[in-house]
């Protein structure tokens, strides 16, 4: 999939998505589907409907910031999903990715990962794991180097089992990889990664079809650990800096609360497994 093409998805996945009182039109009329019509979307970012047909149909136009900011504001995007947009329509890369390059922690992060005294995990922009410490994979078996967690989170009923909130986990996981997708459109192994879950799971491609787009730094885990129990714990995400997209995810708990002492407790387990 082109840039072009990729654009006229995203819009029309977020015209769909409006209804009309959404943003003021009043007595709409009938309508045959739900969302906004081309011809409102036109009209309220000041442009022809024609011109924006094209847009949705991906021949070959290339909107103007003021154009792309007057969508964004029509279909109410928040700033991620601006972001987004103005990286669909911007330029294609010239540079195609490795398809199956081997991706290489850094050493130092490396151990840096390992002293750290709390569950951390590295991944891939595609989400797949390179690398965690051991109280990371006691904290789930899936933090394991060459899992995708995102395969994880939708194939697999013990990853579902762990999370609390697994609705949230997979809407939010959705949301960031179809962000991590916008200058990625050659990439291989995401490509097969989208196609695979598409077809083995209903949600995701509920999902997926949504084109929700979220840049998440952090956030927390509602998990339902099998050897410590219920864990509410805060994560961070730092982007490694000199690396193509990696992340250190680091888990963490409020000190005083009942998770800080289940984390303790994961601890003395992990710490057991290394004996």
């Amino acid at each position: 999939m082109d840039n072009h093409q990729a654009l006229g998805e995203y819009l029309r996945a977020r015209r769909e998505q409006l209804a009309p009182e959404d943003v003021g039109i009043v007595g709409g009329g009938r309508r045959r589907v739900r969302g906004l019509r081309r011809e409102e979307v036109a009209l309220l970012a000041g442009i022809s409907a024609d011109y924006y047909v094209r847009l949705e149909q991906g021949r070959n136009q290339t909107p103007s910031s003021q154009v792309l900011d007057a969508l964004a504001a029509v279909l109410r995007l928040d700033v991620d999903s601006t972001a987004y947009l103005h990286t669909l329509a911007g330029p294609p890369s010239s540079a195609r990715r490795p398809a199956r390059r081997i991706e290489r922690v850094p050493a130092r992060t490396l151990q840096f990962l390992d002293a750290l005294p709390m569950p951390a995990v590295i991944h891939d922009r595609r989400f797949t794991v390179l690398a965690a410490n051991m109280m990371g994979k006691t904290l789930s078996p899936n933090n394991s180097p060459g899992t995708n967690l995102l395969r994880a989170a939708f194939l697999d009923a013990t990853e579902r089992q762990l999370h609390r909130d697994w609705n949230r986990v997979t809407t939010d996981a959705v949301a960031g990889i179809r962000a991590a997708s916008s200058a990625q459109f050659d990439d291989e192994v995401l490509v097969d990664l989208v196609r695979e879950l598409s077809a083995e799971s209903e949600v995701f491609r509920r999902l997926w079809a949504r084109h929700d787009v979220h840049l998440r730094t952090g956030g927390t885990s509602l998990l339902d650990h099998p050897e410590v129990g219920h864990l509410d714990l805060h994560h961070e995400k730092l982007t490694i800096a000199g690396t193509d997209g990696q992340t250190l995810v680091v888990y963490h708990a409020e000190p005083g609360s009942p998770s800080a002492e289940a984390l303790q407790l994961l601890g003395n387990l992990a710490a057991a497994e290394q004996r």
